[in-house]
């Protein structure tokens, strides 16, 4: 898919809550209804930090999108990025707005993602044909970080020498790779079981707040009201 498409957009870190969490969600939370309010509740329950896919060096924007997705579905809250020649970007034709509500953390690069993921107690592994692990293996890792490389380098070089082990989805055809967006969805649906919502009170906060500022029309003019502003 083609960078310069009008539904292609660069995607990042999103910027802090314009207000406090707790009052976006006392002011805006009366104005939908129960059950949508129990349908958040819901999914904030499953969201772990226990998974997390690692987005290095991707260059196709429907790849990235397709990602973001698969990573929203199976409950990972965190997404981290090492960007390559060019900055993130996903198609939101495919992501649907799904990156607003997972949280992205850009990193310089390999070396550094790495180094900030092992300070944090997670295990990393990287694709492999030869990988000595499955998904299915992955998921008795307590804190395990999924590598998904460039599209047709595959992991970095750097990626790789700091990786703590490797992996592969065991295929029966004539084939001998999955296009990256295909793996993702498979690893982590893999990975994800067994584990339940790890997320403390301070990050449900803030996605129930974005939520409903996404949600609610004229959502920020209502917070600034009720705050005085």
């Amino acid at each position: 898919m083609k960078r310069t498409l009008p539904e292609v957009e660069e995607a990042g870190p999103l910027p802090a809550l314009p207000y406090p969490a707790s009052a976006i969600v006392r002011t805006l939370a009366p104005l939908v209804t129960e059950a949508r309010l129990r349908r958040i509740d819901e999914v904030i329950a499953r969201r772990t930090r226990s998974l997390v896919p690692v987005l290095e060096g991707l260059s196709d924007p429907h790849n990235g999108a397709a990602i973001l997705r698969s990573a929203d579905a199976f409950g990972c809250h965190e997404v981290h990025l090492v960007e390559g020649r060019f900055p993130f970007a996903v198609s939101h034709r495919v992501s649907r707005g799904t990156h607003r509500w997972l949280e992205l953390v850009r990193h310089a690069g390999a070396e550094a993602c790495a180094a900030s993921l092992h300070a944090r107690g997670y295990a990393i592994f990287v694709a492999s044909m030869e990988g000595t692990m499955v998904p299915e293996d992955l998921a008795r890792v307590p804190k395990a970080a999924i590598v998904l490389g460039n599209e047709h380098k595959g992991p970095s070089e750097a990626m790789r020498a700091a990786a703590d082990g490797t992996y592969r989805i065991p295929m029966v055809g004539f084939v001998e790779s999955l296009n990256v967006s295909v793996a993702s969805a498979i690893t982590l649906y893999v990975a994800s079981r067994g584990r339940h919502g790890d997320l403390d009170e301070a990050a449900r906060e803030e996605i129930r707040a974005r939520f409903l500022l996404a949600q609610v029309k004229d959502a920020d003019a209502l917070v600034r009201r009720a705050l005085g502003e």
